[in-house]
């Protein structure tokens, strides 16, 4: 099993040397780099510069504010700087923060990623051999790479085009078209990769005739663990408050209607409407967290994502103990625990093994 974690959407410039390399040094394969309140490409970049083994991931970099050729360039550059270690996720986001956050238009979001993605394969391919450039896509055509504008090739294969996502749609083109596929931690709920996620990709990537078994799933559940009882408690809270606001949110709402819990989704959108922040989180009692989502303490959580996610996906994401060294579970003995719960969690069968 693949072991991936997320570099913390809020961790300054200042802070990423220091973060990814204690992520590398606790045993994890791969860093995923969001894009909330940085740019994932810059970010990225301080990642791959500090580290040597680590794989870094962005999950995700938004497309559409951005043309296809200014992403294909930076991941050209953030590939051969790192010899290979940087993989491409890209995804639509949701409506609307595209136009009310970045003024952009918001137009058949999944058949424009996957001209987006088509676009990517387009440029790396003209970027690798010197060919002429053309794609002719619904939303986007490429036609001009003048010698003087292209980079050359690079030593390593072209990054991995990975995206993630919720609806159906976006599944389809993901099985389709990318090498990897990263679940919303909203919806990583088992039933929900059996039921939804997974028969989409595999419908996806027969409808492209893919003979490679489609693209990579790592799952991101937001476990709920800490080294004792005593911080299981803050960190339910934590993903609580977080859960709270993710569910407001009608598009990441699928695996609470699919659970029996749409009034739930529906308390939520209203008080965020109302303006009521503070009561998010009570809306989310104990009972329903232990339903969603995967807990335990870390000697007890690899046995529980085992029951969770054993044969239905290539790769977890867990988040690491907390960094800041004044908080609680930051010390080395908590490193050194969680690095032994990291060990038994890579037993855990992949999809492969459990084919």
């Amino acid at each position: 099993m693949e072991l991936v974690t997320t570099l913390p959407a809020d961790t300054s410039l200042r802070d990423v040397a220091d973060r990814v390399r204690r992520i590398e040094r606790l045993g994890f394969d791969t860093v995923h780099v969001p894009e909330t309140v940085h740019d994932s490409l810059a970010v990225a970049l301080l990642a791959l510069e500090h580290t040597s083994r680590l794989a870094v991931r962005t999950s995700m970099t938004l497309a559409f504010p951005r043309s296809p050729m200014v992403i294909a360039y930076a991941a050209w550059d953030l590939a051969r700087f790192s010899g290979g270690r940087f993989q491409l996720g890209i995804a639509t986001q949701v409506r609307g923060n595209i136009v009310g956050r970045f003024s952009v238009p918001w137009t058949d979001p999944a058949g424009r990623l996957a001209d987006y993605l088509r676009s990517l394969r387009a440029i790396f391919a003209a970027f690798a051999d010197g060919s002429p450039l053309h794609h002719d896509g619904k939303h986007y055509r490429f036609d001009r790479l003048q010698p003087y504008f292209n980079p050359g090739p690079i030593d390593s294969p072209a990054p991995q085009l990975w995206t993630g996502g919720v609806n159906r749609q976006v599944c389809l083109v993901a099985g389709r078209l990318a090498d990897g596929f990263v679940t919303h931690a909203t919806n990583s709920h088992p039933r929900y990769l059996r039921e939804r996620l997974l028969p989409a990709l595999t419908e996806g990537a027969a409808a492209a005739g893919r003979r490679d078994g489609g693209p990579r799933v790592v799952v991101v559940p937001r476990c709920v663990t800490a080294p004792d009882a005593d911080s299981m408690v803050s960190a339910r809270d934590a993903i609580r408050r977080e859960l709270a606001f993710l569910y407001s949110t009608p598009a990441y709402r699928p695996t609470l209607t699919l659970l029996g819990h749409q009034e739930i989704g529906e308390r939520l959108t209203t008080l965020v409407r109302d303006g009521r922040w503070a009561e998010l989180p009570g809306v989310l009692p104990d009972e329903l967290l232990a339903e969603l989502l995967p807990q335990g303490e870390y000697a007890e959580l690899p046995a529980v994502l085992a029951q969770w996610y054993g044969g239905l996906c290539d790769g977890l994401n867990v988040a690491v103990p907390t960094i800041d060294p004044a908080d609680v579970g930051a010390g080395p003995d908590t490193d050194a625990a969680f690095r032994r719960t990291l060990e038994q969690i890579r037993e855990i069968p992949d999809r492969q093994q459990a084919a």
